[in-house]
């Protein structure tokens, strides 16, 4: 009951922050302008992502363009395109493996045993998408608060955190736990089936131990 539990709440969480990866990679959002200073000209709103950057207008209209080159990009943003790539396709493998090893599924045949190393296998991959998302999304926020407080960037190219990485955190975060989820379930049914196995070990040995004294009785009566 317990691991049923345990899968169905990892395979939750786990879609969870892969639908959130998937999100964060293309939303637009990852720098959002920064209003200090002389820049007051709040009624344009710019925002600054993965593959476009959009233009908002007092609310009402929004403008976006795909970049043009990958070139014109921060080094930071070309990285993290890689990286959030990555961590996307291995979230949705990760997805895919747990729903296979999920208990109430069948495929091909597969013991609990094989199942067992099934949801072990997703685990992994679950944390493993988790750290690679965290890498671009902390990559980038370090550096808009270097370039915020660094007196030498011009007060209009600054830029504030977006929505995006705040998300992307909350979504690594859920692949992270995700993974953590599979791999205690994996070390509790490890244990549960090392506790199955060793306990009927006794039982061989009783009914021996009852099949000899039941002879030596009935030998006693023969003689007698």
């Amino acid at each position: 009951m317990v691991g049923d539990v345990l899968q169905i709440a990892g395979l939750l969480v786990g879609g969870i922050g892969t639908i959130g990866t998937f999100a964060v990679t293309g939303m637009p959002q990852w720098r959002v302008s920064a209003f200090i200073e002389n820049n007051i000209i709040v009624f344009e709103t710019i925002w600054e992502g993965l593959w476009m950057h959009c233009i908002r207008q007092a609310n009402i209209r929004m403008q976006c363009k795909v970049y043009d080159s990958v070139l014109a990009l921060s080094p930071d943003l070309q990285a993290s395109r890689g990286l959030m790539c990555a961590g996307s396709a291995l979230s949705s493998l990760a997805f895919l493996v747990a729903i296979t090893g999920l208990k109430c599924t069948r495929c091909m045949q597969s013991s609990w045993r094989d199942k067992g190393y099934i949801i072990l296998t997703s685990g992994l991959l679950f944390i493993l998408s988790g750290a690679v998302e965290l890498i671009p999304v902390c990559w980038v926020a370090h550096t808009i608060i270097s370039d915020f407080y660094n007196p030498m960037v011009n007060v209009a190219q600054k830029r504030e955190l977006g929505e995006a990485l705040y998300l992307g955190w909350a979504a690594a975060f859920c692949l992270l736990a995700a993974g953590a989820i599979f791999c205690c379930f994996c070390r509790c049914g490890e244990k549960t089936r090392s506790y199955g196995y060793s306990t009927p070990t006794s039982y061989p040995m009783h009914s021996q131990h009852l099949h000899r004294k039941t002879e030596s009785l009935y030998s006693k009566s023969q003689y007698v």
